[in-house]
């Protein structure tokens, strides 16, 4: 049976990190692809000889070349990954990106700072993410 996929597309390397360590408390295996904007991201999926077809993506919405907007346009518009579970993090739950995101069918948001060392559970985090949205998300495609 094939793991199930998620795809990073982030460009700050200390979120990264952060995804990452709060992806490892999942226990569940997965395979985990990270793409630096959203032009390397189309790059992934649209790969034939990869076949990329995460369960989730994780995108950032300010990245260079192609931002999180921009690459969300594009997949909503392109038939074979129009329905992918994108979840948006931001560094506000308010303004014009949260609308943007929203009208083009987002599955949810992670407010960053992702910070590890933040022990508050606000609902909105990257761990309280992954242990109660991401985890049921992989568990139901295996």
């Amino acid at each position: 049976m094939k793991k199930p996929a998620i795809l990073l597309v982030e460009d700050d390397e200390l979120d990264i990190i952060s995804v990452q360590r709060s992806l490892k408390k999942l226990e569940i295996e997965y395979e985990l692809y990270s793409a630096y904007n959203g032009i390397e991201a189309l790059k992934l999926l649209r790969d034939p000889d990869l076949m990329l077809n995460p369960q989730v993506i994780l995108l950032d919405i300010n990245m260079p070349r192609m931002n999180g907007i921009e690459f969300l346009k594009v997949v909503r518009e392109d038939e074979k990954l129009k329905n992918m579970n994108v979840f948006i993090m931001t560094t506000s739950s308010e303004g014009h990106d949260r609308f943007e995101a929203e009208k083009l069918g987002i599955s949810g948001y992670i407010i960053k700072p992702l910070n590890y060392n933040d022990n508050t559970k606000r609902s909105d985090s990257m761990d309280a993410f992954v242990q109660f949205h991401l985890r049921k998300i992989l568990l139901e495609s295996m």
